[in-house]
């Protein structure tokens, strides 16, 4: 297992570029050197990949029923990762799910990141890469965005400013705002799952909501793909993929990477803690050990009997003497269908989204309370 020391510079929120990364970062605080070619022929990630509900060997409440969003028992290991596919959902998840796809999506134990779930790392390296082929020409302008609903209508809204001189300078800035912007479409895509959003229609998704290894893999897959993009593979989706591909590998190994024996003694060590085995998908306290906290700079949840020291993801809040979270922002406007959330006077920003994460909580709290009772 490799050491690694951590950097003062991942010590704090607030970064500059003044001095050089140290070798022994797993994800250094990066710039562009220079500006890259950047591909213009991106299609919206809409679809989510089918995420590995929390435990192995799941069972399934309705037998022969298929249960679309999820993937059962579905661990990985280094050399099963497959090959990144940029938006490789819808169709592309089908053939996942059957084992025909390229691209795997499922859980892998890391001793220093804990549980990493890959589809939400390639999800959120994948919206990364898109919205920063779509800010970086627009960057200073103000704009918006529209994806599609998850609960309310989500809207990425960018913010005038005058944006510095230097084009290298802003070529870094759009990046690090598409992975920001790209976390708190993770963010809010737990709320949304916790209130009630199901992608396939009948299928709860509640169990997934605020899965313990969620967003620490959402920022992980971030800060892939920025660097990625600060090295120049956004001029393709085929350079993109590759660096991707290299990117999560390196990550991974150096994070602690086990294997699938190891992984499985590790999902067994939480049993009754984190998950409950003799409970069925897609009963939603199958996952009993929720992480609620939304920060941006952030630990993985922590595992009992790990000893490794935990790697710290971070995300910087000034890039080039500009604070990132002024320059955009994610809205959520009422949709047609909000469920269990209340419709907002005007939009959800993404400082009331810890608000809506600390209620579920607290409801949470109850209902198990009450379960043991």
């Amino acid at each position: 297992m490799q050491r690694w020391i951590f950097s003062l510079l991942l010590g704090v929120a607030s970064l500059s570029f003044g001095a050089s990364p140290k070798s022994a970062d797993i994800l250094p605080i990066e710039k562009a050197r220079r500006v890259w070619p950047i591909t213009q022929e991106l299609t919206a990630p809409e679809s989510l990949r089918p995420c590995c509900a929390f435990g192995y060997d799941l069972q399934v409440r309705a037998v022969g029923v298929p249960i679309p969003v999820y993937q059962i028992g579905n661990i990985l290991t280094l050399t099963t990762l497959g090959h990144h596919r940029y938006n490789d959902s819808a169709l592309g998840a089908v053939k996942n799910i059957v084992g025909l796809s390229e691209e795997k999506s499922g859980l892998i134990y890391t001793r220093r990141g804990g549980f990493i779930d890959i589809a939400h790392v390639r999800d959120t390296a994948d919206n990364t890469f898109y919205l920063f082929t779509q800010i970086y020409s627009r960057l200073g302008q103000d704009w918006r965005l529209f994806y599609s609903e998850e609960l309310g209508v989500r809207r990425i809204q960018l913010h005038a400013f005058n944006p510095p001189a230097s084009m290298v300078e802003r070529y870094t800035i759009a990046a690090w705002l598409a992975g920001h912007l790209a976390f708190q479409l993770a963010q809010w895509h737990e709320i949304a799952q916790w209130y009630g959003f199901q992608s396939v229609p009948g299928f709860s998704e509640e169990i997934s909501a605020f899965s313990p290894e969620d967003l620490y893999s959402n920022l992980l897959g971030a800060r892939l793909a920025i660097n990625v993009i600060l090295h120049g593979h956004a001029r393709s989706i085929e350079s993109y993929d590759h660096a991707i591909d290299k990117a999560l590998h390196k990550a991974l190994v150096q994070l602690g990477a086990v294997s699938k024996t190891e992984s499985e003694r590790k999902f067994r060590e939480v049993d009754g803690d984190w998950w409950n085995s003799k409970r069925r998908v897609p009963d939603k306290f199958l996952v009993l050990n929720r992480n609620y906290d939304l920060s941006e700079n952030r630990y993985p949840t922590p595992v009992p009997f790990e000893k490794a020291k935990p790697y710290r993801l971070v995300m910087p809040e000034t890039v080039a003497g500009v604070t990132i979270s002024q320059l955009g922002e994610l809205q959520i406007h009422t949709g047609s269908d909000m469920r269990g959330l209340k419709a907002p006077e005007s939009f959800y920003l993404p400082a009331q989204f810890s608000a809506l994460a600390e209620q579920a909580k607290y409801a949470d709290q109850i209902q198990l309370q009450q379960m043991k009772k």
